[in-house]
């Protein structure tokens, strides 16, 4: 009877597979696309046009890594939170960064755009910061992240994946809005002005 009570503990019964995606090393097609949102702003340190194609281009970079990485959303333990707390991150970094582009209008009333040095640290830091992450966890630091995760109720690499995935959504988009909210502003003032 006790046995029908007291059940049999199974120290591995919550423990997962580690899904193999998430634990494979950085392959070509990651670095090419980490790189290439780190060195997005290069295009932009240029004065250009601030078009609706250049406000896209990101959105669309970030897209594809979502579509390559997004796997399903993790809900157990503190994965959410985790989640949750770099996005607000990515949207802070973005809306900084955003804010801090130089934008004002040229004579013929369009509105033009570049990159100063606190826009740049600001993306730079966003998208440089995950890159370095993602390959210290690739070459040595994943036993640090287990131990971290195991501590905080962090149940496993999906939950990192989609939480640099959500920084990096909400880093662009935030920085794409603030853009087109400051276009929009420039656009319907009466004279030519920088505005920082």
């Amino acid at each position: 009877m006790a046995g029908d009570l007291n059940p049999a503990i199974d120290p591995g019964a919550d423990v997962r597979a580690a899904v193999c995606v998430d634990d494979a090393r950085m392959t070509t097609t990651d670095y090419l696309i980490d790189s290439s949102l780190v060195l997005l702003v290069l295009l932009q340190v240029k004065e250009r046009r601030l078009t609706t194609r250049a406000l896209v281009r990101p959105l669309i970079i970030v897209g594809v890594a979502v579509v390559n990485y997004l796997h399903g959303i993790p809900t157990a333990g503190n994965d959410l939170l985790l989640i949750a707390v770099l996005a607000l991150l990515g949207a802070a970094i973005g809306i900084a960064s955003g804010q801090t582009v130089l934008m004002r209008r040229d004579a013929d009333g369009a509105v033009l755009a570049r990159s100063g040095w606190a826009s740049g640290f600001f993306w730079v830091l966003g998208m440089g910061s995950r890159f370095a992450f993602i390959y210290w966890i690739s070459h040595s630091g994943a036993a640090s992240i287990a131990s971290f995760s195991a501590a905080h109720s962090i149940t496993g690499a999906e939950a990192w994946t989609v939480g640099l995935l959500a920084m990096a959504v909400f880093e662009v988009g935030g920085r794409s809005l603030v853009q087109a909210l400051r276009r929009t502003q420039l656009e319907t003032t009466a004279a030519p002005e920088l505005a920082r």
